[in-house]
């Protein structure tokens, strides 16, 4: 049953090729369980839709942008799968949400055809992890975490996991030093950049305008697989 639920959300991100803007707002959500799928594919970019020809040259990589949004979904899918009481689910939710606010988590998968260069804290890696605003302003991680072992559930949950991959999670701060938020209210997209010696990878997320958000709260977009750049470095 796993098997064929990881399936599903594999097939749901494959599924699109528009352009869906995702919601940055911090609103209630009215999820159940099932709508993690679509959820997930919404908030979930990859780069081997792109450019075929070259990506063995630099990377493959599939990140999922851990939004106030996808939180939400996260949590109903995880407390329902594990038999939560509503006490359980709240507190975890709420512990979530708050968490969001301070940092924006992203989930993500590496691989190329050069192994222990994708082990992005090893010596031989030259990679950068970054997140740049619409003006191209960058801030770096606070957290780059690997996940050795990935967990049955985040198999499940996260399903660009394989043994070909390396599997991280990252956090950068929701605010600069100068208290500046990282993501501005007004941008119109974020990137999730990935620079190194070989190239270098955007993933990007078009964000809501206010005039957008005319969508009701809750409702789940098609799943896409949006928007992601690659551009070999020059020299």
């Amino acid at each position: 049953m796993r098997v064929l639920l990881a399936s599903a959300l594999i097939a749901l991100v494959l599924a699109g090729c528009g352009s869906a803007r995702v919601p940055m707002r911090e609103s209630t959500r009215a999820y159940t369980a099932s709508d993690y799928g679509g959820v997930y594919g919404r908030w979930t970019r990859a780069s081997d839709e792109f450019e075929f020809g070259r990506l063995s040259e630099i990377a493959h990589i599939t990140a999922t942008f851990e939004s106030w949004e996808f939180r939400w979904a996260y949590v109903v899918r995880y407390a329902a799968d594990h038999s939560f009481s509503t006490e359980e689910r709240t507190r975890l939710l709420e512990e979530s949400l708050e968490d969001a606010r301070l940092r924006h988590r992203f989930f993500f998968t590496i691989a190329s055809p050069r192994w222990r260069e994708t082990e992005l804290q090893g010596r031989e890696s030259d990679w950068r992890v970054l997140l740049v605003d619409p003006t191209g302003r960058q801030v770096e991680p606070v957290e780059l975490t690997p996940i050795a072992r990935p967990s049955a559930d985040q198999r499940v949950y996260f399903p660009s996991i394989s043994r070909q991959r390396h599997t991280y999670r990252v956090a950068f701060p929701a605010q600069h030093t100068d208290g500046t938020p990282t993501i501005p209210p007004d941008a119109d997209h974020v990137l999730l950049r990935f620079a190194s010696a070989r190239g270098t990878v955007d993933l990007r997320w078009d964000i809501e305008r206010p005039a957008d958000a005319e969508n009701v709260e809750g409702e789940v977009a098609p799943a896409t697989e949006e928007s992601a750049s690659e551009h070999d470095n020059e020299g």
